[in-house]
């Protein structure tokens, strides 16, 4: 609760000490802030100019002479609030007061007696949220900021190009859907028995760790609904800049459907790898690897058997206790199969049969890969297997950034939430590919660059010529600091 301005407060608080002097307590220290590595975020963002770019994205039809926070300074405000682990608007109507949030969103400070403040949860609020009866931004009294979501999903393709300093020969894109739980009332929440709960869907794309799109979906839409559409535009806009990139299109089998295959194999330097449900046909087609496996594993756990018997007592449970002794058994093949009727032509299928004591684990991947071009072993482990990777950014997105907090009523509010979400992982990502590589955080994830990096206390001294920000002297990574900070120096000044 914040009190009244109107309220005494004492200028001092005394407390008696029963073996010491008397303790003193008032509010008239300098100000001291948390949240002193905002500073890097804040250049690191100046340099590479990605949430003015987002900013303008918007139109601001609120009049120019009654503007005290611009749109710029909004979006920058909300930003860095996420990427300092503050989820909540209602965070900013404290967070507004602290210099340092001021000075990354590039408010002048002049002097310590001047107050500098943000943008409280209200106004934050009518950024992200309008209601639906107000059918015109631009005639609103109250709700006079709207957005192109177009330009913003432009926007993050062309911050993942401009992440490269030369066009890439080859290029792996992931795409996925993950849940987004919700508490309330949202517009287009289902249920989905899936999830085991109400929530959204979003569809990510990524590339590595580069994110290129964010679609906020209802969760009673089909799996791969928007997929072909945003691979699309996504392939689309890189190709405009990298006309001859090969590229690989890669999803669990949630998007092996014949109008994603098909478009894939109808473009030049294309190629698709996807998860497949097996059925009876496909573990009919299997058997003869499966029958090898099967083999090869009891060829190697009947030597265990037998030293285990000339040790042990013979009990049924002496061949169990010998599996844990032995490898599974793991083989590879590839099928031509075409199903009855939803596909339209007979495609490459590899599968993977993993023999042990306890079962036979069989799965099945798509492709249009050809043999010749990579073994189904190969294809497997290194072409599939690693879009596993796609699941750590996710968390990341969910767990250290709080893309799941979509909790504005309107559907059209929450698809912005996802978008600044995704602006703040990319002005995280960027701090670890070009300030962090050659530390021992080049592959820590958010919340671990946050907590030992941006989490740091200091205090800030305000006069007429400077403002120190003096971070504590026992700062046990003030070593990487100064390496982000040289590498921040290299970067070109825009314009």
């Amino acid at each position: 609760m914040t009190p009244n301005k109107n309220d005494c407060i004492p200028e001092q608080f005394i407390f008696e000490q029963v073996k010491s002097c008397p303790v003193v307590v008032n509010f008239k220290g300098k100000p001291v802030t948390s949240d002193a590595g905002l500073t890097l975020i804040a250049e690191l963002d100046r340099k590479k100019e990605i949430t003015s770019r987002l900013a303008a994205c918007f139109k601001d039809y609120r009049e120019p002479n009654k503007i005290l926070h611009p749109v710029h300074s909004l979006i920058a405000q909300r930003i860095y609030g996420l990427i300092m682990g503050y989820e909540d608007i209602n965070d900013h109507e404290t967070l507004r007061h602290d210099p340092i949030f001021a000075l990354a969103v590039g408010k002048v400070i002049n002097s310590e007696q001047e107050l500098i403040s943000l943008a409280g949860k209200s106004t934050l609020n009518r950024l992200e949220h309008c209601p639906e009866d107000v059918t015109s931004r631009e005639n609103s009294r109250y709700h006079r900021i709207e957005y192109d979501a177009s330009a913003i999903e432009t926007l993050l393709v062309e911050l993942f190009l401009e992440s490269y300093e030369k066009p890439q020969q080859q290029i792996i894109v992931d795409l996925d859907v993950t849940d987004d739980l919700v508490h309330g009332k949202q517009e287009e929440t289902f249920f989905n028995p899936y999830y085991k709960g109400y929530c959204y869907a979003p569809l990510y794309i990524f590339c590595g760790k580069q994110i290129l799109a964010a679609k906020l979906r209802a969760s009673n839409l089909d799996p791969a609904a928007w997929g072909l559409e945003e691979l699309q535009r996504v392939i689309k806009l890189i190709r405009l800049r990298w006309k001859d990139v090969k590229i690989i299109i890669r999803g669990d089998s949630a998007y092996a459907r014949e109008d994603i295959m098909s478009w894939c194999e109808s473009q030049t330097k294309m190629d698709y790898v996807f998860g497949l449900p097996k059925n009876n046909r496909l573990i009919q087609l299997s058997q003869s690897i499966q029958y090898r496996a099967s083999q090869e594993y009891s060829r190697k756990i009947q030597p265990v058997v037998e030293f285990f018997e000339s040790l042990f007592p013979t009990s049924p449970d002496l061949k169990k206790d010998a599996a844990a002794f032995v490898d599974n058994s793991v083989w590879y093949c590839s099928l031509d199969y075409q199903t009855l009727d939803s596909w339209s032509r007979s495609r490459r299928v590899v599968a993977k049969v993993d023999y042990s004591y306890e079962e036979v684990d069989t799965r099945f991947l798509v492709t249009s890969l050809p043999v010749k071009k990579i073994p189904p072993g190969q294809l497997y482990t290194q072409k599939y297997c690693p879009r596993g990777n796609m699941e750590n950014s996710l968390k990341e997105q969910k767990l250290d950034l709080h893309s799941d907090r979509t909790s504005t009523h309107t559907f059209e509010g929450n698809q912005l939430r996802l978008w600044f979400t995704a602006i703040a992982y990319i002005l995280m990502n960027a701090m670890r590919e070009k300030c962090l590589v050659k530390t021992e955080f080049k592959n820590a994830t958010i919340g671990t660059i946050r907590t030992k990096l941006l989490k740091l206390g200091a205090v800030i001294t305000i006069s007429r010529g400077r403002v120190l920000i003096a971070i504590s002297s026992a700062c046990p990574y003030k070593e990487i600091f100064a390496t982000i900070y040289e590498h921040l120096s290299r970067l070109p000044c825009p314009g």
